[in-house]
């Protein structure tokens, strides 16, 4: 191994491989899994950031809805306490998807999404969740010459079409924020994202949901949804919930409703935590107004400060298992975290010496139009929704009211957005999505480094409207 690469290997020598949310005390413990037979009204199923958000929201639209929540493992176990714990109004997955895909319906996606984050904030202050958010705003960095072109031609669109809020800062200004060799400008979305804690915000939504009455069971998988009656039966280890009305919050794991399983991929994310900064490594970066970061590569980076004084780099590497099969396995991979250890030296090479403390990989639902998709089943009994791509830490509270609202029956101004009643473009069966995937990520890379230039399959998945993305 070459010196620099002993020394990238080294920063990792003390990394713990579990994620540093989830190493936390104030972890609270397991509740008690079902046995026998339930009755609700509603029964939610998954304990991630969808199925918490929609349970609350329930009982805040109607106090008197009996609501039970189930969660094959423990509340937060998996995404939603995994993620960089960036927190984004967004419901397109960026401006530029929404600018692309549903261009006459952008400002009141806009508006939802500015709207739902400020809900998001409202609920952490109105039921005391501790999760450090910070509303600190997120900068795109450009790190190549093509990438401060794009930035800026999107913020003369955005600012074109009356949309505020965005400031473009040129190299001096951005470093002058965060102080890196790499950097060449940015664009600075000032409200539109919060940092915070991933899993204190899960596990503060799990004790809202049970002061509020919600009748919580973890490990307490749904193996198998039916009709009973006038309403649904599902299914677990030890017993079965009878409700009239079921909404699906698994994302990310195999959906009780069998049709929607080809509209989603799992995609596995990788991230790495440094130990502490010292008063001295935190004046050679700046970093004093605490953004959230990311690059503008396809195979891009996210990087943000913590509470503690801790960055967290994660991302480039968005792997595919074959098959589609989510599996533990999979939740660790070395070879990613010397890349992403590599990388982080090569951004920020003034911390040289800094170790990182944790090293850890989830898998993310990933749909083939980046941003989620919603609809029934059994006679309008079943909501789901899924395909969050990675922008699921707010925008899954959006995904929650659209549930609530397709099950009640309403028209609403949710339900109206064609983003609402249209699908993504399924994935193919193997062995021609493994190959697809594979496909469209080589040409991924080799745009990137050819500066931005896509080749002849990008540009035909840009005009099919397909992609794939973490």
């Amino acid at each position: 191994m070459a010196p620099a690469a002993m020394t990238f290997a080294s920063s990792l020598s003390d990394a713990q491989p579990v994620s540093y949310w989830l190493d936390d005390p104030a972890k609270p413990g397991a509740l008690p899994a079902l046995t026998g037979d339930e009755r609700c009204d509603l029964l939610v199923v998954g304990g991630g950031y969808s199925g918490l958000w929609t349970a609350l929201l329930a009982k805040e639209r109607d106090p008197g809805r009996d609501v039970v929540l189930i969660e094959g493992r423990e509340v937060g176990w998996a995404a939603s306490g995994r993620n960089g714990g960036f927190c984004a109004a967004s419901l397109t997955h960026g401006f530029g998807n929404g600018l692309a895909r549903w261009p006459g319906e952008l400002a009141k996606l806009e508006e939802l999404g500015d709207r739902n984050l400020d809900a998001i904030e409202a609920a952490v202050a109105r039921y005391g969740i501790d999760c450090d958010f910070e509303r600190t705003g997120e900068i795109d960095v450009a790190t190549e010459p093509y990438q401060l072109e794009e930035l800026h031609q999107m913020y003369e669109e955005a600012t074109g079409l009356g949309f505020t809020g965005l400031e473009f800062l040129d190299q001096d200004a951005l470093r002058a924020e965060v102080n890196s060799p790499t950097f060449l400008g940015g664009l600075w979305d000032r409200r539109g994202v919060a940092m915070l804690h991933p899993a204190k915000l899960a596990w503060g939504l799990k004790q809202a949901c049970m002061d509020l009455g919600v009748r919580v069971y973890e490990n307490t998988r749904g193996l198998d949804l039916t009709a009973s009656g006038a309403g649904m039966s599902v299914r677990t280890p030890y017993g079965r919930v009878f409700a009239r009305r079921v909404a699906l919050g698994t994302n990310v794991f195999p959906s009780l409703v069998k049709r929607v399983r080809p509209y989603t991929v799992p995609v596995y994310d990788y991230a790495l935590m440094t130990e502490p900064l010292s008063a001295e490594q935190l004046d050679a970066i700046g970093w004093k107004r605490r953004q959230g970061l990311g690059d503008s590569a396809n195979q891009f980076h996210y990087f943000r400060i913590t509470a503690d004084h801790r960055i967290l780099w994660g991302g480039y590497d968005a792997i595919y298992p074959y098959g589609g099969k989510v599996s533990a396995e999979m939740d660790h991979r070395p070879e990613t975290y010397l890349k992403l250890a590599e990388h982080f030296f090569r951004c920020f090479p003034q911390l040289e010496g800094l170790r990182f403390s944790h090293a850890w990989g989830g898998a993310i639902d990933t749909c083939s139009r980046f941003s989620a998709f919603f609809g029934t089943a059994h006679g309008g009994k079943v909501a789901y929704a899924a395909g969050f791509t990675g922008l699921g830490v707010g925008a899954t509270r959006f995904g929650g009211d659209v549930m609530l609202d397709l099950l009640s029956g309403e028209r609403t101004e949710r339900t109206e957005l064609e983003m609402v009643r249209s699908k993504p473009l399924p994935f193919p069966p193997e062995p021609v999505a493994w190959a697809g995937i594979g496909l469209t990520k080589w040409a991924l890379a080799r745009a990137d480094a050819n500066g931005g230039r896509r080749n002849l399959w990008l540009r035909t998945m840009d005009r099919l409207g397909l992609g794939f993305d973490s």
